[in-house]
């Protein structure tokens, strides 16, 4: 699998043609898209799945056949001691062989050996002859390392790990979309922020025209004009520093998106509409969706795993082994083969070894360490049930107190918009200072503001009690398994 570079046609087409400073419309369904397919955060993550995927190709290699390939060749002169004069000999070795673990822990091989010697040795009764050897060999623990789950526990601890590093993966996306759906949100919330202030500076410039009018025609004192003025320039600020805000957030979500420099106008306003939920019910859909809870079994999975192969590794060691020989010699090369192939002169070897270091403490301690760390991944299972237990019944109350802050900051922005018209008709009769007005419309300015805080606050509150049940993804259509991450690998 190759590491994603995700930037993907879709993503292209969501948002054509982007360049500085040019306004993009996002709706929030194509920030989630392109969230998950360009998040650089995501994208490091991945590199854990490819891993992980890599790591099990390696452990499944223990079944790959070894082939050994040899040639030699020696010239040798010598001078017997015994009889006849200097000697000379020439010997060329071909060797072949392969060998090949099995499942039940044993092992294969086959090995061909060709030799060829020539001399000049008086006393030799073959001055020139061919020998091969075939070997069958087999060699099967009986006690430790016998069976497939002894010879395949890598195999299995590395695809609970590909498939915890899935899990993970899953979680992570969970958290980028409700950090994408929430950082959308206050986008919105930062927009319709600004829209107030500048609807409250429009209004104290316009008090200000009006009172300089009055002072003029000597209806008011002149203090009222300072008094606008000073309004004014309190406004002005707020302005600058909600449009600072507003940068800075859409910064922030341009970098989670990964688009390039400007604007972005989140089209999409927050869905207030009431979610109702059973806490029972929301926490065994917690306890049956949430990912980190599934990657948790799989370590619990693969702790056991390890514990069996642990125990294994204490007992006795047994080997059984055995050989089958034949070969062949003759002064060419297809006499050799001949007998070869005739097999005449067949050699056995059977036999069995036992080894058992006494004490065992390396193996027995081992085989401790191993049922510890199961016990250990079963207390943080039940840790992690009890954190998302705590985490829904903190996301039901959260979205049950912010769905009822909307009805009250609606109407405390009815009230202000209320006063603040009583104030106007009472300043245009003289009952009203200008500094009343402004305070007045200062409280309108705050009860706009805390709506829309808590238009969002809801938004920010059912997307957490969707996160903390794990039903976020399902909301979003969003599916992650093995073949989700191949493809954004593969992409």
């Amino acid at each position: 699998m190759n590491v994603p570079t995700l930037v993907t046609a879709v993503a292209l087409a969501l948002i054509p043609c982007l360049t500085w400073a040019e306004a993009v419309d996002l709706t929030l369904k194509q920030a989630v898209k392109l969230g998950v397919e360009q998040n650089l955060a995501l994208k490091a993550d991945l590199y854990n799945a490819a891993i992980a995927q890599a790591e099990v190709r390696k452990n499944r290699g223990i079944y790959n056949t070894d082939l050994t390939l040899g040639a030699s060749w020696q010239d040798l002169d010598t001078f017997p001691i015994s009889t006849g004069g200097p000697s000379r000999q020439k010997t060329l070795k071909l060797l072949t062989g392969v060998n090949r673990l099995v499942s039940t822990g044993g092992t294969l091989g086959f090995q061909f050996n060709n030799y060829y010697n020539e001399t000049n040795y008086t006393a030799s009764t073959y001055p020139r002859y061919w020998q091969s050897e075939v070997t069958f060999a087999l060699n099967q623990p009986l006690l430790r390392n016998l069976g497939p789950q002894v010879t395949n526990l890598n195999i299995v601890v590395a695809e609970q790990a590909r498939e915890g590093a899935v899990k993970r993966v899953a979680g992570r996306i969970q958290n980028l979309v409700a950090q994408i759906r929430i950082e959308y949100f206050k986008l919105h919330s930062l927009h319709e922020d600004l829209r107030s202030r500048e609807v409250s500076l429009g209004l104290a410039r316009r008090v200000l025209g009006e009172i300089e009018e009055r002072v003029k025609a000597g209806v008011l004192p002149p203090m009222e004009i300072l008094n606008a003025k000073y309004g004014v320039a309190a406004r002005e600020k707020e302005v600058i520093d909600a449009d600072k805000a507003l940068r800075d957030q859409v910064d922030l979500l341009r970098q989670i998106l990964q688009l390039p420099p400007g604007e972005i106008n989140a089209v999409d306003t927050p869905d207030l509409t009431r979610v109702t939920a059973n806490e029972a019910e929301a926490i065994r859909r917690a306890l049956d969706l949430r990912p980190e809870l599934d990657e948790a079994k799989l370590q619990i999975a693969s702790a056991e795993t390890q514990r069996r192969g642990a125990r294994n590794k204490t007992l006795p060691g047994l080997n059984l082994y055995g050989t089958w020989t034949y070969g062949g010699m003759g002064e060419q090369f297809n006499q050799d083969m001949n007998r070869v192939v005739r097999a005449d002169t067949p050699v056995w070897t059977a036999g069995l070894q036992f080894e058992y270091p006494l004490g065992n403490d390396a193996a027995e301690a081992e085989y401790v360490k191993s049922k510890l760390r199961l016990d250990q991944s079963k207390t943080q299972l039940d840790n992690l049930n009890s954190l998302v237990v705590t985490d829904v019944r903190s996301a039901l109350r959260a979205m049950d107190a912010s769905f009822k802050q909307l009805d009250v900051t609606a109407r405390e922005r009815e009230f202000a918009e209320e006063r603040l018209s009583a104030y106007i008709s009472k300043s245009e009769v003289g009952l009203a200072t200008a500094r009343d007005v402004l305070d007045v419309e200062n409280d309108l300015a705050r009860a706009r503001s805390n709506q829309i805080k808590a238009q969002v606050n809801y938004v920010i509150a059912v997307t957490q009690y969707l996160q903390a049940t794990g039903e976020l993804l399902e909301r979003e259509g969003i599916t992650v398994n093995g073949r989700t991450v191949d493809q954004l690998l593969k992409q």
